[in-house]
């Protein structure tokens, strides 16, 4: 009989012990019997007995049970169970369970079985309600908010570079740091036995060593999310210091008790100065107001600057300026004014919800001081006037309206118009969405379009347009969006063929003839078609009625194309003119005639009556419903399904079957796999399936062949799954690697190339454990292009707000990743996505059972539940 189990109750827990249950209804003697429990290969709906091949023992019980009255004394259906018995080394449960619990391994079957399936006397019956029992610990995380409270403030601050340290007033700083488990299995239930471990280091006096270590609580244990906060010891004055902190988490089982500990925090840098300037003080004019304790208003709203006025702390007497920063942005935004008591009208917030206004002041011997908080909230903005999810009808349906569902404004409904204006069921939003099709072969029904009866948007004031858009013919000036006058378009968002390029512009003048096109283009040339990008355009009129400083400015996945374009700067004849159509979707008005007409797809059309900031465009390229992000499968590849020298393409995209290569791999259909043997086997098929300067989620279930890798030599490297680039080098990678003899190690990789085809960047996120051979294990590799990281420069020290990020999961579990994991270039592979080898060598020893690709980043509890979820006892 066999038995699968999920992982899911497991994550995160360390494993202590484990008990398998099994309920005996049946023996065939009242003699007790052998009866053995085998972890085995995967099981699928198509296995049968004797089943998959057996793994390994993980215990046997000699027993009888389920015969009644037929025995003397009577013998009652009855729970047998496995428990690992200390005095036979051969049986594993607990260390097996916990290696599936660390996602080592990717499914646990079981397998109980006779002894000896030849004698009849042994054969049993078992119900189907076989139980897992598991004692365990919770697994401690890398503590979050660790910092130091430079002053006597309630704010902590963590400046990564030794070159910029925090200024601390106070010789015994208050240092924090909020302990983590590493799955939180339920929100707000209190989970693990926690403490906060902090070490500092001094580096002035000599190369860095520890002087000062504690912990917090200082008795007793802490659940995760306890934000433990303590003071250090009296600290040098002038002294150069850094923090880092960990989780301890406790446990206690069978008379034994023990500790894990996570990873450290990164180093937190900070200086002694008890005679720097104090904190300074902080009022407030308009809009906002400060938040107390039992009240927090909102008010303004992202883009609404507000008034605020810096006087020196009543220590100081000395103070000649002052340098401020809102903490949701880079410090490389930190801005810097003169004068001992100073107003500053310009404080502008980029997004809604609380902020926090830091503030340093500088005495007339340039020492910076202890920064000063003020918080304060922001009301939110208001939201798009226009909304067209286009999931109004499937294809075929007869539908030809797209309802307008956004809250603000009047509603405008879009018409598709012509035979060739349909219904997709590729969109955005993944199953049983729609978007709009505008994608026939016929030349005829290429004219198609939708409009609204009457404008959407008034194009002489400030406004943001943003779509979803699925092109799949390069060969002319494609149309995603456009506001038309009498004889031409307000603006247009579009692809420009002569370009090679996303663009958004707008016209000078109303006109058919001379037109002057003012444009803001995207950074990089030649975009991938048949694969989902986001682009967003925003006119900004900076508020007032000064044509002179209109810009505008395009968004390609939430990143910011270049600077923003002054229109004025481009032509003088530049006027805000405004559109009197109805907005097109799919085409534009040029010249008096309509054209430029979509192929493809679009999808999440929205427009705003105001300038969306940037920081607002990423959240929008994110595409969340709910706070959960949303996702598209893209590419799935399964061995199951699959005959013969290919290996078939699930969904109704076009990426097409992955070729297996002449020799080296073979699809083994016993197992439901492709196996390769790491000398010329692979399978590929026509890449990119996704845009991959935005956010992406590669997923492969592998098993590494021990024998065949064991044969290659130190520092060999196989990709798993990857995308081609030029030059050699893969635009993304999934590898396994070997750093020692015996030991190998998962990796998830970026590269970028210049035009030169040399490596302009990379990035990385190694397993932080030792990859399982001989068993299956997801490996999913997740790029967040809207994911913020703060980038310290080598140089000098200064940080910047940077996005895009990778995270690899091994089975359901973020490895920890370490500072070479952000990556900012838009790079794009091209060629081959390959399966099993890199663009030049790199051959995979094992076997493939399958390959998907998102357009979207995955949350952990998404690939819990989406990758890895089964129906599994």
């Amino acid at each position: 009989m066999l038995f699968e189990f999920s992982p899911s109750k497991l994550a995160g827990k360390y494993i202590l012990d484990a008990t398998f249950r099994a309920y005996e209804t049946w023996s065939f003697s009242c003699e007790p019997k052998w009866v053995d429990l085998e972890r085995t290969d995967n099981i699928s709906e198509g296995t049968r007995w004797p089943g998959p091949a057996q793994l390994d023992q993980m215990g046997d019980r000699h027993v009888s049970a389920g015969r009644g009255g037929n025995c003397t004394p009577d013998q009652p259906d009855a729970w047998v169970e496995f428990n690992d018995n200390p005095e036979e080394s051969d049986e594993n449960l607990a260390s097996t369970v916990r290696k599936f619990a660390d996602g080592k391994i990717h499914r646990l079957t079981f397998m109980l079985r006779a002894k000896d399936e030849g004698d009849p006397s042994a054969w049993k019956r078992f119900d189907d309600n076989a139980e897992l029992k598991v004692n365990y610990a919770y697994k401690p995380g890398v503590p979050t908010d660790v910092g130091v409270i430079p002053g006597d403030g309630s704010t902590a601050y963590c400046k990564t570079s030794s070159s910029d340290p925090l200024i601390v007033t106070r010789i015994d700083p208050m240092v924090q740091a909020r302990v983590q488990t590493q799955v939180e299995h339920s929100a707000g239930d209190e989970e693990g036995s926690l403490q906060a471990e902090y070490i500092v280091e001094r580096g002035d006096d000599a190369a860095w060593h520890q002087v000062w270590s504690d912990y917090r609580p200082n008795s007793g244990w802490d659940p995760d999310g306890t934000l433990e906060r303590m003071r250090t010891t009296n600290r040098a004055d002038g002294g150069l210091y850094r923090l880092k902190a960990r989780t301890q988490s406790h446990w206690s089982y069978g008379g034994k008790s023990g500790d894990l500990f996570s990873s450290y925090s990164k180093w937190c840098y900070f200086k002694i100065d008890s005679t720097a300037p104090k904190a300074p003080v902080i009022t407030t004019g308009s809009p906002y107001t400060a938040c107390t304790t039992n009240l927090c208003e909102g008010k303004g709203g992202p883009g609404v600057p507000g008034s605020f006025t810096f006087k020196p702390n009543a220590a100081d007497k000395d103070i000649a300026g002052y340098r401020w920063r809102l903490l949701t942005t880079s410090a490389k935004e930190t801005k810097t004014v003169s004068g001992s008591s100073v107003t500053v009208p310009n404080v502008t917030p980029s997004l809604s919800g609380t902020q926090v206004l830091s503030v340093e002041a500088k005495d007339v011997r340039s020492r910076w001081g202890t920064p000063a908080e003020f918080t304060f909230k922001v009301a939110p903005a208001s939201g798009p006037s226009g909304t067209w999810h286009f999931d109004d009808g499937a294809p075929d349906s007869g539908v030809t309206v797209a309802k307008d569902t956004a809250a603000e404004g009047t509603r405008h409904d879009a018409t598709l118009h012509t035979a060739g204006a349909g219904w997709s069921t590729l969109a955005r939003r993944g199953d049983a969405d729609y978007s709009l099709w505008m994608d026939s072969t016929v030349p005829e029904n290429q004219k198609a379009y939708a409009a609204t009866a009457t404008p959407a948007v008034n194009t002489k004031d400030s406004f943001t347009v943003s779509a979803w858009a699925y092109l799949t013919d390069a060969s002319q000036n494609r149309v995603v969006l456009a506001a038309p006058g009498t004889d031409a378009s307000a603006f247009t968002l579009y692809y420009s063929a002569a370009y090679k390029k996303w663009v958004f512009n707008r016209t000078a003048a109303d006109v058919t003839e001379g037109q002057t096109y003012l444009r803001s283009l995207s950074d990089t040339g030649a975009p991938p078609v048949k694969v989902w990008t986001h682009l967003a355009g925003v006119f900004d009129t900076q508020g007032d009625t000064d044509k002179t400083n209109d810009t505008i400015q395009l968004f390609v996945n939430g990143r910011p194309q270049g600077k923003p374009v002054v229109l004025t700067s481009l032509s003088t004849a530049y006027t805000p003119w405004v559109s009197s159509g109805g907005m097109q979707f799919g085409r534009s008005l040029v010249g008096g005639s309509y054209g430029e007409n979509f192929r493809g797809r679009l999808d999440e059309v929205s427009v705003w009556q105001r300038a969306l900031t940037a920081d607002e465009v990423t959240e929008q390229a994110q595409l969340s419903e709910n706070g959960v992000p949303l996702h598209e499968l893209v590419a799935h590849w399964d061995a199951a399904a699959s005959t013969g020298t290919e290996l078939k393409e699930l969904t109704s995209y076009p990426a097409g079957p992955m070729k297996l290569s002449a020799s080296g791999a073979v699809l083994d259909a016993d197992n439901d796999a492709l196996v390769l043997n790491g000398t010329a086997g692979y399978a590929s098929a026509t890449g990119p399936v996704t845009d991959e300067s935005g956010s992406f989620t590669a997923t492969a279930r592998v098993r590494l062949d021990s024998v065949k890798l064991a044969a290659k030599p130190v520092g060999y490297q196989a990709q798993v799954a990857g995308q081609q680039a030029s030059g050699g080098e893969s635009s993304w990678a999934l590898w396994v690697v070997k750093p020692a003899d015996d030991l190998y190690q998962w990796k998830f990789t970026r590269t970028a190339l210049g035009t030169d085809g040399k490596v302009t960047q990379s990035a990385e996120v190694p397993g932080g454990d030792i990859a399982e051979v001989d068993t299956w294990v997801q490996v999913t590799g997740v790029f967040d292009a809207q994911e913020a990281w703060e980038w310290t420069d080598p140089d000098d020290g200064s940080s910047e707000t940077k996005y895009g990020r990778l995270h690899l999961y091994v089975g359901e579990f973020d490895q920890p990743a370490e500072g070479d994991s952000g990556f900012t270039a838009p790079q794009q592979g091209v060629g081959a996505i390959t399966a099993g080898r890199g663009s030049t060598g790199h051959y995979l020893p094992g076997s493939l059972e399958e390959v998907r690709v998102w357009t979207g980043a995955m949350s952990a509890d998404q690939i819990s539940s989406q990758v890895l979820g089964t129906n599994m006892l």
